[in-house]
């Protein structure tokens, strides 16, 4: 059973190798609390999961460290075993699902552990680890159903009651549970009257559905960005924990998450993954009873792939009114497409791209369409758009 002592005990191991991850306000993201982002993606190796990775492999026997270790993770996990396991003289192997972000999977071998990709999601490269562990006999570290892994994520609980003494409510995003996990007892044990709050995506509720149906649930599928919490099934102690511990577990969608993102990079100059961001996105969207109350939201990972970062800044764009596409119908004649440039210009659009089509199959004979996309100052702005072309007498489809 996890005790408050053992997370004490992480704290003082991690001293001199985890940052002290800074506690910064955040006013420009919500106007109904008051907002603070406890910066993990700012820890060594961009994720909070160095913690429990490492506090976990320093409690190893000798005979343990001798096996060497193997892990399984969506990325960051991997990077803090093979981060511990070098500093520790250890043999590491993580086992990383195909789709893992290559930046991430560059970063783990960075730190000098050797990678099986398992093609699949996070559970089929924890299946692949436990076969290999069972072949070779290396020593398992779990990226979240540990209480020395937990115990190590607790310590982020311990920094943000010494950074924000006043906080009244902490929002912790869940994928496995070991990070709430360990924030909820630390926090509960010592404060109970601090709410915390977990977020999942949408498209992986494994622990919110879990906590609800009060057992254990095993989803089928996960689909989400946020891939460092697509997780099929929670933990067994994490489960117990999260039930006794946390007082809400929400979750929000793909594209409030990539609003998030984009939030954090603009308004906080803060880099965010998926993961990271869905504490922010529950905030932003109106998700939680925290109006008025001085509020943490855990940002627990910055590793997020360019590519990744490219198409979720054009979600985010759109999301928040940033972006629009106007699909309108014109008579084929010289003048209209100028017409339709004027009214946005005169509206303040900035026009991106411009695509017209003669014919198609659901043009008249003598019309055409065009497909502008547009950059937009928000939703109003767009709707301010779209009545101004429909007063010039132009045919706005979308």
């Amino acid at each position: 059973m996890l005790e408050i002592s053992e997370i004490f005990n992480a704290a003082a191991v991690l001293k001199d190798v985890a940052r002290k991850t800074a506690v910064i306000p955040a006013p420009a993201l919500a106007t109904d609390c008051d907002l603070y982002l406890k910066t993990e993606n700012l820890q060594l190796t961009g994720s909070f999961k160095l913690r429990g990775a490492y506090y976990k492999i320093s409690q190893l026997s000798d005979e343990e460290k001798a096996r060497g270790v193997i892990a399984c993770s969506a990325g960051n996990h991997a990077q803090g075993v093979a981060l511990g396991a070098t500093h520790n003289g250890i043999k590491a192997l993580i086992c990383l699902p195909a789709g893992a972000p290559i930046s991430k999977v560059e970063a783990t071998k960075g730190y000098g552990a050797d990678v099986c990709l398992v093609p699949g999601v996070y559970d089929d490269a924890y299946a692949k680890a436990i076969e290999l562990q069972h072949e070779h006999g290396y020593t398992f570290v779990h990226p979240f159903d540990d209480d020395k892994v937990i115990a190590g994520q607790g310590t982020i609980g311990l920094e943000i009651l010494e950074q924000l003494p006043d906080v009244e409510a902490v929002v912790v995003p869940i994928g496995g549970g070991g990070l709430i996990s360990g924030v909820a007892f630390a926090i509960k044990t010592l404060r109970p009257d601090v709410k915390v709050y977990g977020v999942q995506a949408a498209g992986a509720p494994s622990m919110e559905k879990s906590v609800n149906e009060g057992k254990i649930c095993h989803l089928d599928n996960v689909a989400t960005i946020a891939d460092g919490i697509a997780v099929k099934q929670p933990g067994e102690n994490t489960y117990e924990i999260c039930r006794q511990y946390v007082d809400k577990i929400v979750t929000v969608n793909d594209d409030e998450t990539a609003a998030a993102i984009l939030a954090l990079m603009e308004r906080q100059k803060v880099v965010a993954e998926g993961a990271g961001a869905v504490s922010v996105a529950a905030v932003m969207f109106d998700k939680l009873p925290i109006k008025g109350k001085k509020v943490v939201c855990i940002v627990s990972g910055g590793n997020i792939d360019v590519n990744t970062l490219n198409r979720v800044i054009t979600r985010g764009l759109s999301k928040s009114g940033r972006n629009y596409t106007f699909i309108i119908d014109l008579f084929d004649k010289p003048g209209q497409l100028s017409g339709v440039l004027n009214v946005i210009a005169d509206q303040g659009g900035n026009v991106i791209s411009v695509t017209h089509e003669r014919i198609n199959a659901t043009t008249e004979i003598n019309g055409c369409s065009i497909r502008l996309e547009l950059e937009t100052r928000d939703r109003d702005h767009i709707d301010q758009i779209r009545e101004a072309l429909t007063a010039a007498g132009f045919h706005v489809l979308n």
